[in-house]
């Protein structure tokens, strides 16, 4: 199955086909696509979803798909790239940086419904993708601030309609709960608590992440991170009953040394002194 690559941020695609010119593919960038003029059925992850003039979807790199034109159709392609909202950070609200648009494209719930746009959101859908397409016949779009908001507006307008056709989406919300309990069955693995990880688990931005959980939970998330392992390791200590070199390996540091210079560092003194407490 073949993989199409894209360079650019951000780039727009209009056409008319009879038959589809690609067999069915997967992209290292994110598609929105607005059926313009025309019906068939659209192929994606193995559902078949009926399509006709003003419906949308979102194709996402885990995606693959193709279209199956039964009446000549029209596409509009807003094909774009992970830095391209990356590089806009500065111009999006809190809650695109908490779930991004890009995480919020992977939902399942896109996949398997044909979203019913009513109005008025049918005709502003309409016009905001015709608004983008005119901008690109005068303006680099991948670097306009006013396409930017454009294209953060379709995302608004599909949030209102899974609203309308009362659908629940698997990331709707952030449950604070679920991320404490992860840190804490994964504070002995290092590489799973890293915050691109963390983040990426939980469809939080990465850049966004520390804040939110500094907000959200009154302490950085690195102190809380180094007083929940600090804690654990002074529990292994009091009860006496492991070697440090054990305990070290339980927690993912390389060696006795390191855990040794790490619980000095937070505590002022070495784990043996701790010990005879």
């Amino acid at each position: 199955m073949p993989k199409l690559n894209q360079f650019k941020t951000l780039m727009l695609d209009e056409f008319e086909e009879e038959k589809f010119h690609l067999p069915p593919h997967s992209h290292t960038y994110y598609e929105i696509i607005y059926i313009k003029k025309g019906s068939g059925i659209h192929h994606i992850n193995n559902n078949l979803l009926h399509y006709k003039a003003g419906d949308l979807f979102v194709i996402s790199p885990d995606d693959k798909h193709y279209f199956d034109i039964k009446k000549s159709t029209r596409f509009i392609f807003i094909k774009f790239t992970d830095n391209y909202f990356n590089s806009k950070q500065n111009l999006t609200c809190d809650e695109f940086l908490i779930h991004t648009p890009e995480n919020f494209m992977r939902d399942k719930i896109l996949k398997e419904t044909v979203l019913k746009f009513d109005e008025p959101c049918k005709t502003i859908l309409r016009n905001t993708v015709e608004n983008i397409t005119k901008y690109d016949q005068y303006i680099d779009v991948a670097n306009s601030p006013i396409v930017f908001y454009q294209i953060l507006s379709i995302f608004g307008l599909i949030k209102e309609t899974i609203r309308c056709m009362n659908l629940q989406m698997t990331s709707a919300h952030i449950d604070n709960e679920q991320i404490a309990n992860y840190i804490h069955q994964n504070i002995y693995q290092p590489k799973q608590i890293q915050i691109k990880v963390i983040a990426a688990h939980f469809n939080i931005a990465q850049t966004y992440f520390s804040a939110y959980f500094k907000r959200t939970f009154a302490i950085s998330y690195r102190d809380y991170i180094h007083n929940l392992r600090t804690t654990l390791i002074e529990k292994r200590f009091q009860n006496n009953q492991l070697p440090i070199k054990q305990i070290a390996y339980e927690f993912g540091f390389t060696d006795e040394s390191h855990l040794t210079n790490y619980f000095k560092k937070k505590r002022n003194m070495k784990p043996t002194d701790f010990k005879k407490l």
